[in-house]
């Protein structure tokens, strides 16, 4: 592989330095490097942080192939700054057995754009009836560390612990989507002002919290780990603190949009707003931003969730819920840490990259940048303004909720182990 030199950047948002990689490793980081034979790419006044890792992502392929692939799902990575993504379970078939998370990881391989670590589900079907072979996943080819019924709950309370006891034996987690069934039923949005101003069925947060508080009690009954999905309200924050605060294992994630959008906006009856959890309160928001700073909450993750244009063009009961995220979220991190003054660039490189590869085990990943470190890097302009224009997504969706709303920075490179996947904002 020929070298590249990075020139100028900002590592981490620090002092500028020249970066050399060379082959899939870098060489060399410091000032006035020695381009030689390697291709140069000026980065002055950008920031070069370590490869995005998403702990959260609906690729949908096997099964739904219609909504997005690992091939288009992995080019909306590369298109957002990734280098790693960890496709959740709820496929068709569902991702509950050795084969399945085996072909979604040999189709991440054949993508290229990014690395693809397979979640496999807690249960078989997602049914939260019978635990699925946790330990075939983990020792097939995939070799899967994560666990997740996510879009539906591990409700039962006896399957959760068995979980917890098994994923223990190899070092697992299980991530929990924490949303009690009974509390939502026919829930539409967040359950409060405007949902009885618009007389939609609401989803009331102690939905999410009883939940989180019943599986840190079991975390730390079995001394196990567990990662909580999606964070969305200020009284999960609360309970995820006191459960660090008592030393339980617990890990915890917020989403881009539950950083930046709130409830107001289901007033326009927009169907690109409903998602799950659904959007909360500014007040939420505002927790959620301190809780995330603070490290109560460790990290960002997209819960990229992409569905064809007809499961959004309709009415909003019908609409499905969910959507696009990888391509715009450290472009809302930005906005809503950086610009805040909640986070330094360093910081962001922690939540968004060192702490998800931790919490996933992602080797290679989330690592420093270093001489001798894997080259999984992401140049990002910070300067640059624009408005978000879903007719360029990469994805096969379009439902973000972002059209026509103006968000700051822009990655232009993404380097997965010294190859580029994206140059000057448009893919390899």
């Amino acid at each position: 592989m020929s070298k590249i030199l990075i020139r100028g950047a900002k590592v981490l948002g620090g002092e500028a330095a020249d970066v050399l990689i060379d082959g899939e490793t870098i060489a060399q980081v410091g000032t006035g490097l020695d381009a030689g034979d390697a291709t140069v790419v000026e980065a002055e006044g950008q920031i070069l942080l370590p490869g995005l890792v998403d702990l959260h992502t609906h690729l949908r392929e096997p099964g739904r192939e219609d909504s997005e692939t690992v091939l288009t799902g992995t080019r909306a990575a590369a298109s957002g700054g990734y280098t790693a993504v960890f496709a959740m379970a709820n496929t068709f078939p569902v991702a509950d057995t050795a084969g399945v998370v085996e072909q979604v990881y040999r189709l991440g391989k054949e993508s290229g754009y990014c690395d693809v670590q397979p979640i496999g589900a807690v249960t078989v079907g997602l049914e939260g009836k019978k635990l699925a072979e946790l330990g075939a996943m983990h020792d097939s080819a995939a070799g899967v560390t994560v666990f997740s019924d996510d879009g539906k709950c591990v409700d039962d309370a006896v399957i959760m612990r068995r979980a917890l006891e098994y994923v223990k034996a190899f070092g697992g987690v299980v991530a929990q989507h924490a949303q009690e069934p009974r509390l939502t039923e026919g829930a539409q949005m967040n359950e409060g002002v405007v949902s009885a101003e618009l007389g939609l069925g609401g989803w009331p947060a102690v939905a999410e919290e009883s939940i989180i508080a019943r599986d840190v009690l079991l975390a730390e009954h079995v001394g196990s780990r567990v990662h909580i999905c999606h964070l969305s309200t200020a009284g999960s924050v609360e309970i995820v603190r006191w459960a660090k605060s008592r030393g339980i294992d617990v890990t915890a994630e917020v989403t881009p949009h539950h950083l930046l959008l709130t409830d107001e906006l289901v007033r326009t009856y927009n169907p690109v707003y409903k998602v799950n959890p659904p959007l909360r309160t500014e007040r939420d928001v505002l927790a959620l931003r301190e809780a995330l700073a603070d490290g109560t909450i460790d990290i960002v993750a997209t819960d990229h969730a992409p569905h064809p244009h007809e499961d959004k063009d309709c009415e909003w009961a019908a609409a499905a819920m969910g959507m696009v995220g990888l391509e715009t979220a450290l472009s809302v991190v930005q906005q809503t840490m950086v610009e805040t003054g909640l986070l330094d660039w360093a910081g962001v490189a922690d939540r968004m990259s060192v702490k998800p590869a931790r919490i996933g085990q992602a080797k290679g990943h989330g690592r420093p940048v270093s001489a001798g470190e894997p080259a999984n890097l992401t140049l990002v302009d910070p300067a640059y303004r624009g408005a978000v224009d879903p007719a360029g997504f990469a994805s096969r969706s379009r439902n973000t909720p972002y059209e026509g709303r103006e968000l700051p920075g822009r990655v232009t490179h993404t380097f997965l182990r010294g190859r580029a996947t994206l140059v000057d904002g448009k893919l390899a």
